[in-house]
């Protein structure tokens, strides 16, 4: 007759078959590391192992790539530009809305950059002392003792110029009887052709004569000839016989030492040498 086991035998016998092999497993299972402790719900991230798909982990912040460009500084003309801008904005918001505020904040504003234009004129003023290079009134003194200095030489150095200037140069000089101008300005280019011994031929454009040079020419197209096209008189014209050359000198009535230093400028100086 078959006999059959007691139901808590068949429980032990198996909890005894089943506990080695679940501590065998256990032993072969690979240690959790410990190193990055999880976090969020414990059945979930830390019996389960779940984390992968229930991010235990908190993903960390991506780190700013140093090798990205930085923004570009502003050149110096950028810089200016806004400050005039924001002068002209403050100016035009202080006219369109008066308030004590807006006036305040265009006053204090245009303030700041008066003192930066002293600023800038007083170490201006500092380098031109200290770079006599750059210092133009050397070349041409503005200061009332150095200017009449400067004017002294230039005086003589123009008066001996233009003593020598009689072996090259002569003067055309075009008048009218009917011209008021040419009734003051004859005696003046009579007084300085004989003060240099410069030969003067004058010429009337109208027919009439000249009591300042009764020895006149009248007028058959010379000015066209000599490439000149205004018809205004009185007209000082300077010929160079050495190169056929005729040199305006001016027109209408000049002072006698402005006629000298045209003369001399024109004949002497290279353009732009005296500045």
């Amino acid at each position: 007759m078959r006999s059959s086991l007691h139901p808590l035998a068949a429980v032990a016998m198996l909890l005894a078959v089943a506990l080695p092999t679940a501590r065998a497993a256990i032993a072969a299972a690979p240690a959790q590391t410990t190193s990055t402790p999880q976090q969020g719900d414990r059945f979930y991230c830390e019996d389960r192992r779940l984390g992968t798909w229930f991010y235990c982990d908190r993903p960390k912040p991506a780190e700013p790539d140093a090798t990205l460009p930085s923004a570009p500084t502003p050149s110096a003309a950028e810089q200016l530009e806004a400050v005039t801008t924001e002068l002209r904005e403050l100016k035009a918001r202080a006219i369109l809305d008066p308030s004590p505020a807006n006036v305040t904040a265009y006053i204090r504003f245009q303030r700041a950059q008066l003192d930066r234009a002293s600023l800038f004129g007083d170490v201006w003023q500092r380098a031109i002392w200290q770079t006599p290079e750059l210092d133009y009134t050397l070349q041409r003194p503005v200061g009332t003792v150095a200017k009449r200095q400067w004017l002294d030489t230039r005086k003589a150095e123009r008066d001996r110029t233009l003593s020598q200037l009689g072996k090259r140069y002569g003067l055309f000089y075009f008048f009218a009887q009917s011209c008021g101008a040419c009734s003051v300005m004859s005696p003046i280019v009579k007084a300085v052709a004989d003060t240099h011994g410069i030969t003067v031929r004058a010429i009337s454009t109208d027919g009439g004569p000249s009591e300042t040079f009764p020895r006149y020419t009248v007028e058959t197209n010379q000015r066209a000839a000599m490439g000149l096209t205004s018809q205004v008189t009185p007209a000082v014209v300077l010929f160079d016989s050495a190169t056929r050359t005729p040199i305006p000198i001016g027109y209408g009535v000049i002072a006698a030492d402005e006629l000298m230093d045209r003369i001399f400028a024109l004949t002497q100086r290279k353009a732009g040498s005296d500045y």
